[in-house]
C-alpha cells in the first residue's frame, strides 16, 4: 500500500494465481479485489499509507472475509537482516522488506534499487547488516518539481527518458530527469568500495533505469511481496 494505491496479489501453495491494483474510492478496482477469492487464510499487507487508509482496507477485509490483516511493521532485525537505524520504525516498510527480498535470494553484498515515486537505494553488507540507503526525489516528482517551480519550463511532448542531450525542452527535462536517476545509483555504485555490490531492481520504473544505468542486475518486480512473505514466515503465520 502507498499513499494512494495499493498493488495485491492471491497466493495458492505459494504461487500466484491472480493480482491487481486497488485505488481507495473506485468502486472497480475495489470490487477486483474484494471478488479475487470467496475465502481466504490471511492478508499480509506492508504499508507506507497513512493510518486512514489502513483502517480502510482493514474494514474491508474485516467486512469481506472475517479475519484482521497482519501489518509488516519494520523492525531492528529479521533474520539476518539488521537495521541500522536507531529508529527502525522510522525506515519505510517497504524498503525494508524489499532488502529482506533481495536477501533471500543473495548473501552476497547488496544494492537494492527501488525506482517509484521515490528512489530509494540501499546497501546490505554479506553478513546481512543494513549498510545505510538515499532517498531520492522518484521521475515523476523531479518532473512536477521543475513545472511547478518554474514558469517557462513547460511542454507538451510525450518524450521518452534517454540519457543524450535534450534537444528541446521536453527532451532537456526527461533526459536530464534520467541522468539524475541513473547518475544516483551509479555515483552509489562508484563510491560502494572494492566489493561490488550484486544489484537488484524494482518498481515501476525499475527495468527502465536497469537498462539505462547499464550494469546488469536483476529485476525483480515482486521483491516487496518477496520480502513481505519472508517476514511473514518469519512471524510464524
Amino acid at each position: 500500500m502507498g499513499n494512494s494505491s495499493a498493488k495485491w496479489r492471491l497466493l495458492s501453495e505459494g504461487a500466484v494465481i491472480t493480482r491487481g491494483s486497488y485505488l481507495q474510492g473506485d468502486v472497480e478496482s475495489r470490487d477486483a479485489l474484494l471478488g479475487c477469492a470467496e475465502s481466504v487464510d490471511q492478508v499480509w499487507v506492508s504499508s507506507v499509507a497513512a493510518t486512514g487508509g489502513e483502517n480502510h482496507l482493514t474494514a474491508l477485509v474485516e467486512q469481506r472475509w472475517g479475519l484482521s490483516p497482519w501489518y509488516a511493521r519494520t523492525s531492528a532485525r529479521s533474520g539476518e537482516l539488521v537495521n541500522s537505524y536507531t529508529d527502525p520504525s522510522r525506515m519505510g516498510v517497504d524498503r525494508w522488506l524489499a532488502m529482506l527480498g533481495a536477501r533471500a535470494r543473495s548473501t552476497d553484498r547488496l544494492c537494492v534499487v527501488d525506482a517509484g515515486s521515490a528512489l530509494t537505494i540501499d546497501l546490505v553488507s554479506p553478513d546481512g547488516a543494513h549498510e545505510g540507503g538515499y532517498i531520492i526525489p522518484g521521475v515523476a516528482l523531479m518532473e512536477r518539481a521543475l513545472l511547478l517551480d518554474t514558469d517557462r519550463v513547460r511542454f507538451d511532448e510525450d518524450v521518452d527518458y534517454a540519457l543524450s542531450p535534450g534537444r528541446s525542452t521536453a527532451e532537456a527535462v526527461r533526459h536530464g530527469v534520467a541522468l539524475a536517476q541513473v547518475g544516483s545509483v551509479a555515483t552509489v555504485l562508484d563510491s560502494s568500495g572494492t566489493r561490488t555490490p550484486q544489484l537488484f531492481f524494482t518498481g515501476g520504473a525499475g527495468d527502465t533505469l536497469r537498462k539505462m544505468l547499464g550494469r546488469g542486475g536483476e529485476l525483480v518486480p515482486d521483491l516487496v511481496f518477496e520480502g513481505l512473505e519472508v517476514m511473514a514466515r518469519q512471524a510464524g503465520l
